[in-house]
């Protein structure tokens, strides 16, 4: 990863649905919003629950660097999700993603 701004995309699969989940944010997601203009590097995280009797909000996190504009890669993946540029999945659990583009201070 050689960019300086971070983009933060915290997600859940859909329950039962984990494995496609994982298969389909590996293989196809990731590798469609690499093609994004702006996008330079991408990882995955799965979070380390360390108190089994607390829930966290989301299991997972994927970390993409930006060498473009923020507004430019948001406009760029906004423009391609759902078309046959950026193949979505019912597998993602949408009422709970959250995303956040960060920039060095």
């Amino acid at each position: 990863m050689s960019g300086n701004k971070q983009f933060l995309v915290f997600s859940n699969a859909v329950a039962g649905k984990e494995a496609e989940y994982n298969d389909w944010y590996e293989n196809v997601h990731m590798p469609d919003v690499l093609k994004v203009p702006g996008v330079c590097g991408a990882k995955r995280y799965e979070v380390a629950q360390l108190d089994p009797n607390t829930a966290p909000p989301h299991k997972y996190l994927a970390v993409y660097e930006l060498d473009g504009e923020p507004a430019d890669v948001m406009a760029g993946l906004l423009s391609r999700a759902g078309t046959p540029e950026m193949t979505m999945s019912d597998t993602l659990d949408m009422s709970t993603i959250s995303m956040t583009i960060w920039v060095p201070r």
